[in-house]
């Protein structure tokens, strides 16, 4: 990953919460939130929580007196997803990195990440902090983009954008948030964490924009990138494909697989 796609800082926040939350994360942090609430867990860990979209949706499930803490590498991030939930003693906000987390072993029920994982510079090291801090039997649910080509709207910007730029078309979207969508090897680098009974399943979604000028805001994109899309999709309110995988992995009891 190029060390500029990790950065979110500045206006980037609002932007995610106002533009590509309502646009493509809504939805899917509904099912994880739902995934974890599921469980009745005591004590939840969220990593690389960005805006805060399933922390809003999750706490109101949660128990009176579970204990949910919210964590991000990118304190900006954190601190607009604070300003975004309401008072709550249960919430502890914490800025953490996800592959060196400063939390106990067997300290949480659940560990949960939605779309975060894709930004690990070393995934089965994230993967392996989250099972040292799941409890034995514990669940670590997170979620990750497939394809670009499965990503209606996404596809069309990254596809514009390059007409614009031949010599150098960016590739964001195509290398980072839709770059880790093998699950054959999501599955392996889970295995060599620890984790047992992996279940992936592949949802698909629409996402809806009120015209195609809004849907290209995914990726500040050009006009001709609003031309794209309201070529396929239309001048009016407009609706494209998304499609990501939802992981629920089980805390195995023996050591993980170390590799070199």
């Amino acid at each position: 990953m190029a060390e500029g796609d990790k950065l979110f800082a500045g206006a980037i926040p609002k932007f995610y919460d106002t533009l590509m939350v309502p646009l493509i994360f809504a939805a899917y942090a509904a099912d994880l939130a739902e995934l974890v609430a599921a469980a009745s867990p005591s004590s939840v860990l969220e990593t690389a929580a960005g805006s805060g979209v399933v922390t809003r949706l999750l706490a109101p499930k949660l128990k009176p007196d579970a204990r949910y803490v919210v964590t991000d590498l990118n304190q900006p991030m954190l601190d607009y997803a604070a300003t975004r939930q309401g008072a709550d003693s249960r919430i502890e906000w914490r800025q953490a990195d996800a592959l060196d987390l400063p939390f106990g072993d067997a300290a949480f029920d659940v560990v949960c990440c939605q779309f975060g994982a894709m930004f690990f510079p070393n995934r089965v090291a994230g993967y392996a902090q989250a099972r040292r801090v799941l409890r034995p039997g514990g669940r670590f649910v997170f979620s990750v983009w497939d394809r670009i080509e499965e990503n209606a709207f996404a596809y069309d910007v990254t596809n514009a954008v390059a007409t614009v730029f031949p010599h150098d078309p960016p590739r964001f979207l195509a290398r980072t948030p839709h770059g880790y969508h093998d699950t054959a090897l999501i599955r392996e680098e889970l295995r060599s964490a620890g984790f047992v009974d992996i279940s992936i399943e592949t949802h698909e979604k629409l996402s809806h924009a009120a015209s195609a000028r809004d849907a290209s805001k995914l990726a500040l994109a050009t006009d001709r990138a609003t031309a794209a899309i309201a070529s396929r999709h239309g001048e009016g309110p407009v609706a494209g494909k998304i499609q990501a995988h939802v992981i629920v992995a089980i805390r195995g009891s023996t050591p993980p697989v170390r590799c070199i």
